[in-house]
Order: structure tokens, then C-alpha cells, then sequence
């Protein structure tokens, strides 16, 4: 067994998490030199195309937001002259020992002749905002919503999320560094492989690499350029399209001022690292504005800092009908999801939040999107509901699926030919692309868009209309939450449930559509109500998406037939396999997927009525039953919110 085998498993989807435990000193140091390479190999990278670059005073970064996007040339702090030195913020969050962590990485990227920025307790919205200032890279020390046993990494390259692969490969030069200067140590004789031959520096010359920034200048920064974003939506004169008989626009009229918006807000920071900022950000906004559990407190009295857990926004419920509130805000633990109350302290659905969202993003971008040749489109994740397709159209928008994930929502926005203007997920992660702000999922700046809207749309139209009369307009649904389940251990096969499943309703979908185009074309039906239905032969089958042969969905199909195919596999309805299975049906739909951060599998169903849920919640575990009658058990009874 290689050394930090065990650590193995922290290495998740989009980030590192896991609990406190296994983040030892060593390990920590070894993930240190594992940063470090990688930003060193973005200097070689930069260097090959910038034969010149610009020189940097640390000393002035005290004064200054921005050193430079391009890097930094040394002269006097013992560093070779003509090496890029890449600059790396870092931040961390409010747990027990997410600090200890930080300042560790940052001692050994220092040792290896990075630049570092320390910005201390804040949100990762706000590392990657500072990143931005420099050259996109940052690391914040975080677990995000995760239990108060659980820590965590997130970071950025170039501007950039790790993809799971890149991910994998940190881990990888992780063990490869460890093995290196292990084998090292034991023999003098090992000669040194170019790939870790990062110079190391004294203490003097580490210290001339070190800038820890105030927390004011960290936050009033940031705040700063929220405000100028406002300052310039105020600036477009507003049209408001009423309509004439000729169809002519009606009225124009400026907004009154964004920083002085109408409202009464709750906000529920759950002690996690949006309470260090929270107030002071958004009473440069709203009239009023009432913070609950403000303190950023890494054991979380009252409960994980995860504002989608059950029953954990009751306070905050409570709080907007006492303070006859115009809406309630949640943050979760590093401030990236935003769950929103309305007025009658009724949750907002995630999806609809989205929705709304979306439709700020497309109607305050600051190009016109109509005159475009393409549409633009609005990115979601595979959890959110069947509705949400519909009405993204109705805005002109071509509404576009993603994985779970917010990393992997970056990375499409990010490609070349990307048209996303918006991106949200179930889970209240939602990214603005129009150029004004970065383009994170940031939970306050979101929360301040939506406001802002909110009270200007009001103001316009001399309209008071709360939140809840319009969501009243949005279409009916029931839904359950996003919950949790055990994962089944798959017996006799070394094919996971999901790999069975997939394989299983890939092969439904074929069964029913072979059906559809023989009854098209064949007036003679071979499964006649006087002949006994049998299996699509194996011939006509697709390629099994297993990796057993031995399989239980194999035994499954051969027993399967057209009628029961088309009962578990409705005509018309389609089937996404991008992230899991998901199931869109004429009146509802079903997710089921494995969680990217933690041993689950996550599920969520939606129908237009009771009826229509409880329906499909049948389907899914009729689907699920031959391979885990307790996975379809707890399909049945998962209850709607």
C-alpha cells in the first residue's frame, strides 16, 4: 500500500473534503508541494509566452487591490531574476482547524517560491473575487456545508476549477513528490527528477512573499465592486413594456437608486463565514436588514451550516413573519448556495428560484441578446424540475443540462464557444456570466440581484406585489427533497447499483422504442393480446453498459417483456444519463444519482399533482426493485415537501 493511501478518498469530484482525521501534518505538507508544483508548472507555462513581465512591490499590495494578472518579476528577495512568480490567495473558513491548514499551505507554496496573499476568515466567493485581482489563483481552506467534523480544500488554476481528472492527478504528483524525496532520503545517490526541482528559499526570502491583507481592505474591496455593478444597472435607463394597442412601448422610466432598495430582509448566515461580512454588505442596500446566527462558529450549535437540510430554516421562517419581512436569505457554510424565504416564510423551490434568476440574467445583460445569432442559453443541473425546461423557453433561452456539480458548471462556461449567461443548480449554487461581476456562484451577490430586481420591477410598475403572489403564478408542482439514500452493495458483480440501473433503463428504452417501430410498420403485431408476451431476443439488444456478465440487470431483461417494458418505460418518456438516471415523464419527472461528496446516492421526484408524484415515485421503484428491494422501499416512501 502506497503512502497516504488512505487519504485516497478525499480526493472528490470537485474538491478535497473529508474528516478532520486524515488532513495530518504530513499529509498536509505533501499537499503543500503538491499545490506548489502545480502553480510553478502554470510559471513555465506563462514564461514560454511572456519573454517580459511586469515587476511587483509587495509592499504596495497593502495599498493596492492589483499586482498584476500577468505575475511578477523578482529582484531582491533571493529568487533567481527572470522567474514568474505566480501569486496564490488564500482563505479559509470558520471550522477548527481550517486556518491551521491554510497557513501550512501557505508556509510550503512560500518555501517553494510562490507569492502568497493571505485574506484570512472569509467566503469562497471571496478568494475567487481576490483571485480575479491577481492572476486566478486561490485556494480556500473549506468543507462548505459539511458537518463541523469535516474539513476540506476547493481551488482554482489560471481562473479555473479542477476538473475531476485534474483533481486525480493532484493526488497523483502528490504520491509521486512523497515517493520522490522518501526514496531520496534513504540514498544520497537518487539523482533529482526535473519535475520536483522547485527552488527552495530561506526564511528571509520567504518572508518577502508573505502578505496577509487586513480584513477591512478584504471585505471593502469586494463590497466596492458589488456597489459599482449596482451603480452601473442604475445608469441603463430602464424601459418598462407596457404594451399599447399598437404595440408600441408605452413608458420608459430610470430606476431610483440601487443602493437604497425598499425592503425589510432576514438573513440566516448559520455560523458560517458569510456572518464576518453579511451585515455590513447589505445594509449598503436595504433599509433594513436583520442577521440571524451572525457569528462565524466552526461547531455549529445549531446544526450543519447546510440551508436544504430538513427543518433547518425554521428559525429564519419564523423571523421573516415577525418581522413582517419582504423575504428571508440563507447562506450555507462558505457562503457559494443561497436558499431564499418569501413572505409568508415559505421556502422558495430551488428550481423556481433558478427560474427566476435566469430571467434578471437575461433581462439585465449588458449586450443585446436578442440581436444575437445564437440564443442564449441557461445551464441546470439534471436535479431540477421538468417545468424549468419550459420556461427558460418562454424566455428565449435555450435551456441546457448539466451534471451536478457547480466546478463543472464553471468549466462550461468557461469553454470558447460557450453561450451560457446563467448558470443554477437545485442545490442553490447560481453563476451570472454577463461580464459584470466574476463569474462564481456567489450567495450574496445573487441574493442582491434577485433584491435589487425585486424592488426596482416594484417601483416601476408601482406594483407592491410580494414574492408570494409571484410565485403564485409559476406552475402547480409537488415535489420531494433532494434526499439522501444508503447505497446498496450490489451482490455476485462488481457492477455498482447506478451501472446496473443505467444498463437496465437503457435497455427499456430500447425494448419499447423496437416495439413502437414495429407496430408502424407491421400491421401484424407479434405481441397480440392471443400470444403470450416474450423478450426482445438477444440479438436486437443494445451493448450492455455493465461490467459483468454476471449481472443482475442481465438476468432482469431476459424476463422482461414489451408490456412490462412499456408500464415501467411509458411511451414518450425520455431518458438522461449524464449524471445517474433521470426520468422525464408527461407530468412529472425522477432523479437518482450517486452524490459527488459523500457515500449516497441522491434522489428527488416531481409531479404535477400528488398523484402524479406518488405515481412516479412507483416507477422509479418498480425500476430499482430487482436489485434492492430497501432502495425501492425508501424510493415509496420519500414524503413531498
Amino acid at each position: 500500500m502506497s503512502f497516504f493511501a488512505t487519504q485516497h478518498f478525499l480526493f472528490r469530484a470537485y474538491d478535497i473534503r473529508g474528516s478532520y482525521q486524515y488532513f495530518t501534518n504530513e499529509f498536509v505538507q505533501a499537499l503543500g508541494y503538491a499545490f506548489a508544483h502545480l502553480y510553478n508548472s502554470q510559471d513555465r507555462q506563462l514564461a514560454q509566452h511572456n519573454d517580459a513581465v511586469m515587476v511587483a512591490d509587495m509592499d504596495d499590495c497593502k495599498n493596492s487591490t492589483v499586482i498584476t494578472k500577468q505575475g511578477a518579476r523578482s529582484e531582491s528577495n533571493g529568487i533567481k531574476d527572470n522567474i514568474i512568480t505566480n501569486i496564490v490567495v488564500i482563505g479559509y473558513d470558520m471550522r477548527v482547524g481550517s486556518e491551521t491548514i491554510a497557513r501550512a499551505l501557505s508556509t510550503t507554496l512560500i518555501e517553494r517560491g510562490l507569492r502568497v496573499i493571505q485574506l484570512g476568515l472569509i467566503t469562497t466567493p471571496m478568494m475567487a473575487f481576490w483571485s480575479e485581482q491577481y492572476q486566478g489563483h486561490g485556494i480556500m481552506v473549506t468543507a462548505s456545508h459539511s458537518a463541523k467534523d469535516v474539513l476540506g480544500i476547493k481551488w482554482l488554476v489560471n481562473h479555473k476549477s479542477p476538473s475531476s481528472s485534474e483533481i486525480q492527478t493532484l493526488y497523483q504528483q502528490l504520491i509521486a513528490h512523497h515517493n520522490h524525496y522518501s526514496s531520496k532520503n534513504q540514498s544520497n545517490k537518487v539523482a533529482l527528477d526535473s519535475s520536483f526541482t522547485d527552488t527552495v528559499l530561506d526564511t528571509e526570502s520567504s518572508n518577502n512573499l508573505l502578505t496577509e491583507l487586513p480584513a477591512g481592505q478584504v471585505a471593502d474591496t469586494y463590497i466596492t465592486a458589488i456597489e459599482k455593478v449596482f451603480k452601473q444597472l442604475s445608469q441603463h435607463t430602464q424601459t418598462i413594456h407596457n404594451q399599447t394597442s399598437h404595440g408600441q412601448i408605452a413608458t420608459t422610466k430610470t430606476p431610483k437608486n440601487p443602493l437604497n432598495l425598499d425592503l425589510i430582509i432576514v438573513i440566516d448566515c448559520m455560523h458560517g463565514a458569510t456572518g464576518n461580512i453579511t451585515q455590513r454588505l447589505f445594509e449598503r442596500f436595504c433599509q433594513q436588514v436583520i442577521v440571524l446566527n451572525g457569528t462565524p462558529d466552526g461547531s455549529f450549535p445549531l446544526g450543519n451550516p447546510d440551508p436544504s437540510e430538513p427543518n433547518r430554516l425554521t428559525e429564519l421562517q419564523q423571523a421573516v413573519i415577525s418581522h413582517n419581512a419582504d423575504m428571508g436569505l440563507a447562506f450555507d457554510g462558505d457562503g457559494d448556495r443561497l436558499v431564499v424565504v418569501d413572505n409568508e416564510g415559505k421556502v422558495v423551490t430551488p428550481d423556481y428560484l433558478l427560474y427566476f434568476l435566469a430571467r434578471i440574467a437575461l433581462t439585465e445583460h449588458p449586450k443585446p441578446l436578442l440581436d444575437s445569432l445564437l440564443a442564449p442559453e441557461v445551464l441546470f443541473d439534471v436535479k431540477c424540475t421538468h417545468h424549468l425546461p419550459k420556461l427558460l423557453v418562454d424566455l428565449n433561452a435555450t435551456p441546457v443540462i448539466s451534471k451536478t456539480g457547480s466546478s463543472f458548471m464553471r468549466q462550461q462556461i468557461q469553454h470558447p464557444d460557450s453561450q451560457i449567461v446563467f448558470a443554477g443548480e437545485l442545490s442553490g449554487h447560481f453563476i451570472f456570466n454577463d461580464s459584470r461581476f466574476i463569474a462564481y456562484d456567489d450567495a450574496m451577490y445573487a441574493a442582491l440581484r434577485l433584491l435589487h430586481r425585486f424592488d426596482q420591477s416594484r417601483n416601476a410598475l408601482n406594483n407592491k406585489k410580494s414574492l408570494t403572489d409571484i410565485m403564485q403564478r409559476l406552475p402547480a408542482m409537488v415535489s420531494t427533497a433532494d434526499h439522501y439514500l444508503p447505497i446498496p452493495q450490489a451482490t455476485m458483480t462488481d457492477c455498482t447499483i447506478m451501472e446496473q440501473l443505467t444498463s437496465f433503463c437503457t435497455y427499456l428504452q430500447h425494448l419499447v422504442g423496437t416495439s413502437i417501430d414495429t407496430d408502424s410498420t407491421n400491421d401484424s403485431v407479434s405481441h397480440s393480446i392471443n400470444k403470450p408476451e416474450q423478450p426482445l431476443k438477444a440479438a436486437h439488444l443494445p451493448t450492455a453498459l455493465c461490467k459483468s456478465s454476471i449481472c443482475a440487470c442481465a438476468t432482469v431483461r431476459s424476463y422482461i417483456t414489451v408490456g412490462q417494458a412499456k408500464s415501467l418505460f411509458p411511451i414518450g418518456t425520455k431518458l438522461n444519463c449524464i449524471d445517474g438516471i433521470r426520468l422525464d415523464f408527461a407530468h412529472g419527472f425522477g432523479v437518482l444519482r450517486q452524490s459527488n461528496t459523500s457515500n449516497n446516492l441522491t434522489a428527488r421526484f416531481a409531479g404535477d399533482s400528488m398523484d402524479d408524484l406518488r405515481d412516479i415515485q412507483a416507477t422509479f421503484a418498480a425500476l430499482c426493485r430487482p436489485f434492492s428491494a430497501a432502495l425501492a422501499q425508501q424510493i415509496v416512501t420519500m414524503p413531498a415537501e
